[in-house]
């Protein structure tokens, strides 16, 4: 009796060093699911950038099913292993998941196909070598607990295990489309509320004018302060070849450059405006939500005499621009942007920002848009 009972812990019974390697593994896939849950949309923007460098442009228009999709899996196993229910299932799971994603993040970080894999979401930034270092070692802690997934039984009827696994997964599949249908709880980006996106030490760039010897071909360089232009020996025997801006010790908070109909920068009096001041952005106008538009321009005439900055951010260009002024009676000011950096700025097309001296005060998705300017001051925090 005595030997069989050892022999059923040695089977079934779970070391606490294993444990531990079980738990960080499952908590792992749980926190990088949640990150990524968090901004589904986020993720799908990364699915659609390594399904072109891998030429499947074909299923672009599906990279937000497969966005939710794999962050759904991933959760579901996180979870099934830190709880052990499924947990011999669950372990294969994570390994046949580690073994492709370490390939593939191997070729990203050999060839740079993909700068930023998005593991994490935005929430920890990791280059490509350290995400493929990252993906051995958990790859390593996956096999040491296949090896041992006999311990993974628990004293549970199977359909109980399969309708917890249920519910939580249920509950975070709605977590995700919250974040989806609104904007994420979590923001991890430039343009989160109550940044202030002011450029900082503008001072400190200088433009270097770079001059050659006509005899030695010796280079020089030279400020504007230092450059010697009075004296006539110099002049002669130096000429003018290049200049060289430096902006190292400029603090940008962000790379946006907001542009009109001719080419002129309008970045610094949009964003440091120090008035109160509207952004509504749509990377593509011809995917916009057209109620959402409709209810900008609402909103927008309500700040009339308001003292209020108004601005439209779009990477449409000037046709698709036409196609909609009429329908969507936009009759304020509009301007071109990076549809990257507009992207970036707000999960929401449209999405509607309000800044106040660069500082962005508040944020809203298509579906919680404010109808009046009291409105929409109210939910801001000055």
């Amino acid at each position: 009796m005595n030997k069989k009972k050892k022999k059923s812990t040695a089977i079934h019974g779970e070391k606490t060093w294993l444990a531990i390697v079980r738990i960080v593994l499952g908590l792992v896939f749980i926190f990088s699911s949640v990150m990524k849950g968090v901004d589904p949309v986020g993720t799908a923007y990364r699915v659609e950038d390594y399904l072109g460098v891998y030429a499947m442009d074909w299923l672009s228009a599906y990279s937000l099913l497969i966005s939710f999709f794999l962050i759904t899996v991933e959760f579901l196993l996180g979870i099934a292993l830190v709880l052990k229910l499924k947990g011999k299932l669950a372990i294969v799971g994570v390994l046949l998941i580690m073994a492709f994603f370490t390939v593939v993040t191997y070729y990203d970080a050999r060839y740079n196909l993909v700068p930023d894999c998005g593991c994490f979401g935005d929430a920890v930034k990791l280059d490509n070598w350290e995400t493929f270092y990252k993906n051995i070692v958990l790859i390593i802690l996956a096999v040491i607990v296949f090896i041992k997934r006999k311990t993974l039984s628990v004293k549970m009827p199977v359909w109980t295990q399969m309708v917890v696994l249920f519910v939580i997964t249920g509950g975070f599949i709605w977590f995700m489309f919250y974040n989806y249908n609104h904007l994420p709880l979590l923001d991890f980006r430039d343009w989160k509320e109550g940044r202030d996106m002011k450029t900082e030490n503008e001072d400190a760039a200088k433009t270097y004018l770079i001059y050659k010897n006509k005899e030695s071909g010796d280079i020089q360089e030279y400020t504007s302060e230092n450059l010697p232009w009075r004296d006539t020996v110099w002049r002669e025997q130096w000429e003018f070849v290049d200049q060289r801006y430096d902006d190292s010790e400029v603090v940008k908070k962000h790379h946006l450059m907001i542009e009109n109909l001719k080419g002129t920068d309008f970045t610094k009096v949009i964003i440091e405006n120090p008035a109160y001041q509207f952004l509504l952005v749509s990377y593509d106008l011809d995917y916009a939500n057209g109620a959402a538009m409709l209810t900008a321009s609402s909103l927008f005439e309500s700040t009339m005499n308001q003292g209020v900055g108004v601005a439209f951010l779009t990477s449409s260009d000037t046709e698709t621009l036409n196609k909609y002024f009429q329908v969507y009676a936009m009759r304020y000011p509009f301007f071109f942007a990076d549809d990257i950096e507009l992207k970036a700025m707000i999960r929401s097309n449209p999405g509607l920002l309000l800044l106040k001296d660069g500082v962005v005060l508040k944020k809203w998705h298509y579906n919680d848009f404010p109808d009046t300017w009291r409105e929409a001051r109210l939910e801001a925090v000055d």
